[in-house]
């Protein structure tokens, strides 16, 4: 792989190192805040060799390349652009400060619960096994390692707050020890326990507001809501603190103002004002779900994979510990699982039907991420880029969630779906597996039926806003020599066939983008050389990139230092990712206006994946029709 050469059109792609405000990669992807959207060319990204997919999230382009690569495409790249290399969090931050300001909210409460995620999972997958043991062995109940180990699968529900106030303290950039502390004010013993409270157990007057609200000596366990907005308002205060207060009496003055006032609201007015909304959240919630005919849930797994591509579905980590707080039911993960599985159906679907070598590399393992939970490579990657197969995932998973709603399926912990989630779910186990199959099952059958191949599109012209020439019907060659092999590169132009050492050009003499060979054209015109899609179709429209269906991937620049001429003497037969047929006409050209110029019209007909195959040579000398023989390849 030509790192440079995938860096430089990446940076082309995104409208140039003007329009990049920050960049960094992680294990797989770059990971890029542009400067305006608007200006980003995703299908010419998508095209670029190694590029293996581009989706947009949490206000950051993100294009996958692929462990091992992406880190060589980076440092090309800033080198490129002229940037200095970015943290991941320095990339986050951009984004951030980019986003509106509920997108931003709702971020925030996804980085709050992400990292105490596998704590819930841990105690969760726990208290699921021993609930299936438990039935599987009767006697085990009242055994003591059961004893201990059941003590042990409630611990993180039981100090939650804890575990959520040093997390937030820790987002919103203040003492995460300070933060604890709030945690620890809010389930304090000397507070009645909140499901004590729940189950009936008396509480007392804590505070009065002028006897006219009475504040209940009640704890927060459980609560989430209340502990984020508490932890927020101590870092306001001792951020403000540590501003003016002078350094001599800073260690004492400031924890000692951010815990007193920060305790005081908390328990009398921030908890019980937000822990009362946090209710009214978790029982809309719940009355969705429980409407009749499971019709809210089917609404619920329909529009769940479009919040996913909006970047707000963080909010549901909330509402998940909440419901595991309130009675240990939690109701929303199959609601998730069908959504997620659904779309790795649907891009399985896509996988199976497509002739597109490219598509289906990268649609298959995008599909098995899916049903393991992971759903972004199928949503973005797949899914969303041709449209139907994200309808027929919706679909799947409104009807998945409407059978784990009339079935009464609930998960023991959260942060978990997909494959996995049958580990959390052991005391509805058969809703699951139903649940899991009908979203399958549909998703992939409606995206079978809905996707297509792109066909060939009408003729685009530089710029032209008139009605657009019918493409030409293919080229049929009736010669045996014209015949098709999949072993072979077909000429897509008119003229005589040369070596690529021959192309007066040193980048492409020295084979540098690929190996194949040249044709100085006697007819403006290039034509297909086999059925295949555009990758990439240069603006100037002086070069096309080709992937056929054979997987061979393909490059064909029209002359050298062409792309100067700004599209001028070009017209393209064919849009930017479409479909096309053997022979038929892809771009036309001018070349006595090219020549008169002052520009060499030879053509570099070059294949980008050579590494694929064992041999590239030259496979004509002298003159070639349009389809002849060009190029010979051995696997």
């Amino acid at each position: 792989m030509d790192y440079k050469k995938c860096a430089s059109e990446i940076l082309t792609g995104i409208g140039g190192k003007d329009n990049l405000a920050s960049a960094a990669h992680c294990a797989t992807r770059l990971r890029l805040v542009i400067a305006d959207n608007s200006k980003v060319k995703k299908t010419l990204i998508e095209g670029v060799d190694g590029v293996k997919g581009v989706f947009e999230a949490a206000g950051q382009l993100q294009i996958i390349i692929g462990t091992g690569t992406v880190n060589k495409v980076y440092d090309e790249f800033i080198a490129l652009a002229g940037v200095e290399a970015a943290s991941k969090e320095d990339v986050k931050a951009a984004a951030a400060a980019q986003a509106p300001l509920y997108k931003r909210a709702i971020k925030t409460f996804g980085d709050v619960f992400v990292p105490i995620i596998p704590a819930i999972v841990a105690t969760g997958l726990l208290n699921g096994l021993l609930g299936g043991l438990s039935k599987a062995f009767p006697d085990m109940a009242g055994s003591y390692l059961f004893t201990l180990l059941d003590m042990f699968s409630n611990t993180a529900l039981v100090f939650l707050p804890i575990l959520i106030a040093v997390s937030a303290a820790k987002i919103f950039g203040g003492n995460i020890y300070l933060g604890g502390v709030i945690g620890m004010i809010m389930i304090h013993p000397n507070l009645v326990n909140a499901w004590s409270v729940g189950s009936g157990a008396e509480t007392e007057t804590l505070w009065s507001w002028f006897g006219l609200w009475n504040i209940q000596n009640t704890g927060y366990q459980g609560h989430v809501i209340p502990v984020v907005i508490a932890v927020l308002i101590m870092c306001t205060i001792e951020k403000k603190l540590h501003k003016i207060v002078p350094e001599t009496f800073d260690l004492f003055v400031t924890p000692l103002l951010s815990v007193l006032i920060t305790g005081f609201l908390t328990l009398t007015l921030i908890g019980p004002v937000f822990s009362q909304l946090e209710s009214w959240v978790l029982s809309f919630a719940k009355m969705l779900i429980a409407v009749p005919f499971g019709i809210g849930a089917f609404i619920m797994g329909g529009v769940y994979a479009p919040t996913v591509v909006a970047g707000v579905h963080h909010m549901y980590n909330a509402i998940e510990l909440a419901m595991l707080a309130d009675n240990g039911m939690n109701t929303w993960m199959p609601i998730a699982t069908a959504a997620n599985v659904a779309q790795g159906a649907a891009a399985l679907a896509v996988a199976f039907k497509t002739r597109n070598h490219k598509i289906k590399n990268m649609a298959l393992p995008a599909s098995l991420s899916a049903f393991m939970g992971i759903t972004e490579p199928a949503i973005f990657g797949v899914n969303v880029r041709y449209g139907k197969p994200l309808i027929a995932g919706m679909a799947g998973g409104a009807c998945g969630a409407a059978v784990a709603s009339l079935m009464h399926v609930y998960a023991t912990s959260n942060g978990v779906t997909g494959i996995f989630g049958f580990l959390i779910t052991t005391e509805s186990f058969v809703g699951y597996l139903l649940t899991f199959a009908v979203a399958a099952a549909v998703a992939f059958v409606l995206s079978y039926i809905m996707y297509k191949d792109a066909e060939p599109a009408a003729a685009v012209s530089g710029g032209s806003t008139a009605a657009s020439p019918a493409p030409e019907a293919p080229v049929v060659a009736a010669a045996d020599d014209k015949t098709y092999d999949d072993n072979c590169v077909y000429s897509p132009l008119k003229g005589k066939a040369i070596a690529m050492t021959e192309v007066p050009d040193d980048t492409f003499a020295a084979e540098v983008l690929g190996l194949g060979a040249a044709v100085e054209p006697s007819e403006g015109k290039v034509v297909a050389p086999a059925d295949g899609e555009v990758s990439t179709l240069f603006e100037t429209k002086h070069a096309i990139g080709l992937t056929l269906d054979n997987g061979m991937e393909m490059l064909i620049h029209i002359g050298i230092n062409t792309v100067e001429l700004g599209g001028e003497g070009f017209t393209a037969h064919i849009e930017d990712g479409a479909r096309f047929k053997r022979g038929q006409t892809l771009i036309t050209f001018d070349t006595e206006l090219i020549k008169s110029k002052g520009y060499n019209t030879t053509t570099p007909v070059i294949i980008t994946n050579p590494d694929d195959y064992a041999e590239v040579k030259k496979a004509a000398d002298g003159n070639v029709d349009f389809l002849d023989k060009l190029i010979e390849t051995k696997k």
